[in-house]
C-alpha cells in the first residue's frame, strides 16, 4: 500500500478499530472442532444447500450448460435408487452466471422460480475497465433478468487509499442495480491484511443497502474464502449492525468444497451473528462443487453409506 493509502487506512482504522489477527486465528481454529449432533448436522447440511449460489463462470459456458445448472438448482438431487432420494431438499438460493448467460437462465427458470439469478459484473474478476463500461454491464444484466449483481471493487483504488473513489463506484453500481440485490466482492486475497479486509468491509457497508451483501472473493485468485477472512467480515457486519441497526449479508466464495467446511462456516455465523443470519437472505456460499458433497453427506446420514461421486448429477452440457 502506498504511503497515501497507509495514511488513509490508519485514519479509517482509528475510527472502526483494527483486527487482532492472532485472536482471529485462534477463534476460527475452534469452529471445526465443535461437536455437532446428528439432527443438528442434518439441519445444517440442508441449510447449507439452501444457501448455495450454484456457480458456473467459465469461458466455455453455453446456454446448454446454464440450462443444466438451472435444473440442478431447482432439483439438487433425485436418486434413482429407492431409499436414497432426498425429496425434502430445498432448492439452492441462486444460480450465478456471466451477464451473457442471464437471459438463458431466465428462460429456464421463468419469472416465479424460488431460485434467483445472480450475475457477476463490473469487469469481473479484475474490475479493470472504465466505470461507464462496468455500469453498462450491470444495466444489461438487470435488463436481461438478473435478480442479483455480484460486483468487484477497484482494489487498486482501495490500496492507493482512494476510499472516496471506491465508495463512489459502489454507489454508482447500487443505482444501476435499481431494486436488485448487490453483493460487493472485496477480493480478500488481494487486500493483503485483515485490517484492510475490515476497512474495505466498512467502506462497502456504508454505501450499500439493507439486504445487500459483502463477499470475500471472485474464486479466480490463488487465495479465496477462508474461515479467517470470513470471520473478519462477519465481525465487521456485527459491529456495523450494532452501530446502525442495518443488517448486511455475507457471502464467502471460492475454495469451499466440502460439507465439513460449510458446517464450520455456519458455526462461525451462529456464534458471531446469531440465528438471524442463518438464512439465505443473509448468508450464501458461492460454490460449484460444494453442493454435491452436501448431498453425499445427506445420503450417508439417511442410508449409513457413502455414494460414489457419479451417483450425483453434474451441471454440465445438456444439449
Amino acid at each position: 500500500m502506498s504511503s497515501t493509502g497507509s495514511a488513509a487506512s490508519r485514519r479509517l482504522l482509528d475510527e472502526i478499530g483494527s483486527v487482532d489477527a492472532v485472536g482471529i486465528e485462534e477463534r476460527v481454529a475452534k469452529y471445526s472442532t465443535r461437536s455437532i449432533k446428528r439432527a443438528s448436522k442434518v439441519f445444517g447440511l440442508k441449510l447449507a444447500v439452501s444457501m448455495v449460489d450454484l456457480t458456473t463462470l467459465e469461458g466455455k459456458d453455453t446456454p446448454g450448460k446454464v440450462a443444466s445448472l438451472c435444473v440442478k438448482a431447482l432439483h439438487p438431487h433425485v436418486a434413482p435408487d429407492e431409499g436414497k432420494s432426498l425429496d425434502d431438499l430445498p432448492p439452492v438460493a441462486a444460480v450465478c452466471v456471466y451477464p451473457a448467460m442471464v437471459r438463458h437462465a431466465r428462460r429456464h427458470l421463468g419469472n416465479s422460480s424460488p431460485v434467483r439469478i445472480a450475475s457477476v459484473a463490473t469487469a469481473f474478476p479484475s474490475g479493470q475497465s472504465p466505470l461507464k463500461t462496468r455500469l453498462a454491464e450491470v444495466r444489461a444484466a438487470v435488463s436481461d433478468g438478473a435478480d442479483e449483481i455480484d460486483m468487484v471493487i477497484n482494489r487498486g483504488a482501495f490500496l492507493a487509499g482512494e476510499f472516496g473513489r471506491v465508495q463512489d463506484e459502489i454507489s454508482a453500481v447500487v443505482e444501476a442495480c435499481g431494486s436488485r440485490a448487490l453483493k460487493v466482492i472485496l477480493e480478500t486475497g488481494e487486500l493483503e491484511t485483515y485490517d484492510n479486509i475490515r476497512a474495505a468491509s466498512f467502506l462497502a457497508m456504508r454505501v450499500i443497502r439493507p439486504g445487500d451483501f459483502i463477499k470475500t472473493s471472485t474464486g479466480k485468485t490463488s487465495s479465496n474464502a477462508t474461515l479467517g477472512n470470513n470471520q473478519v467480515m462477519i465481525e465487521a457486519i456485527r459491529d456495523y449492525f450494532l452501530d446502525t441497526g442495518i443488517a448486511i449479508g455475507m457471502k464467502p466464495a471460492g475454495g469451499i468444497r466440502t460439507a465439513k467446511q460449510s458446517l464450520a462456516f455456519l458455526v462461525a455465523v451462529k456464534e458471531t451473528l446469531g440465528d438471524d443470519w442463518l438464512t439465505p437472505a443473509r448468508y450464501r456460499f458461492g460454490a460449484s462443487s460444494l453442493l454435491n458433497d452436501l448431498l453425499r453427506q445427506l445420503v450417508k446420514e439417511k442410508t449409513g453409506a457413502y455414494q460414489a461421486p457419479y451417483a450425483f448429477s453434474e451441471a454440465t452440457e445438456s444439449y
